[in-house]
């Protein structure tokens, strides 16, 4: 995450405005803006592959994957971010009413890693994800080899599972399994 944009600290209505007039996304937490870096050529692979096989799989189902223009609010940490893909099942709930949709419900939620993301997406803002009640998987594909990590909700905890080159990823929400080499495959990630 990079620092704040200015050291005012804004009202959530002042980063939509923002945002709205922005060439660049930025992540507002609790008063703070900060501006996301973009995705490499792998990673915009990687998401466009995870929407793809998650598309077909909820093709037949009241489900939509998102790519990463759905905003998705956090209520615990005051967290707006968007995440490379999200899927919500049922009704979009929103955050606030407005001409952009943000989403407060995401069953599944997938972070593809850079280096200047790759610790904030298996620490904080996992733990941010994590409170989100009908959050069910959070998914991070590695930037730099053939890895997933999938947390899953377990009733009130969650466990992870890494799945690497030649295994599968699993997704019990949907219920799903995804082969690693797949995702990966139009990648130039070993």
């Amino acid at each position: 995450m990079s620092q704040p944009h200015h050291h005012h600290r804004y009202s959530y209505a002042e980063y939509v405005a923002f945002e709205t007039f922005s060439e660049t996304k930025h992540e507002f937490l609790d008063g703070d803006i900060y501006a996301m870096a973009g995705g490499s050529e792998d990673h915009t692979v990687l998401a466009a592959e995870m929407i793809r096989l998650l598309g077909n799989i909820l093709v037949d189902r009241p489900c939509r994957v998102y790519t990463t223009d759905m905003r998705v609010h956090i209520i615990a940490p005051n967290l707006s971010t968007y995440p490379d893909v999200s899927v919500i099942c049922g009704p979009l709930e929103k955050y606030e009413p407005g001409p952009e949709a943000t989403a407060l419900n995401p069953m599944i939620v997938v972070e593809v890693t850079s280096d200047s993301s790759e610790e904030y997406d298996f620490g904080k803002k996992r733990e941010y994800y994590q409170t989100i009640p009908s959050l069910q998987e959070y998914v991070v594909l590695s930037h730099r080899e053939r890895r997933i990590t999938v947390w899953i909700r377990e009733g009130s905890a969650w466990s992870a599972r890494t799945s690497v080159r030649g295994e599968q990823i699993v997704l019990p929400s949907l219920p799903a399994e995804l082969a690693v080499d797949e995702i990966y495959r139009k990648t130039s990630i070993p």
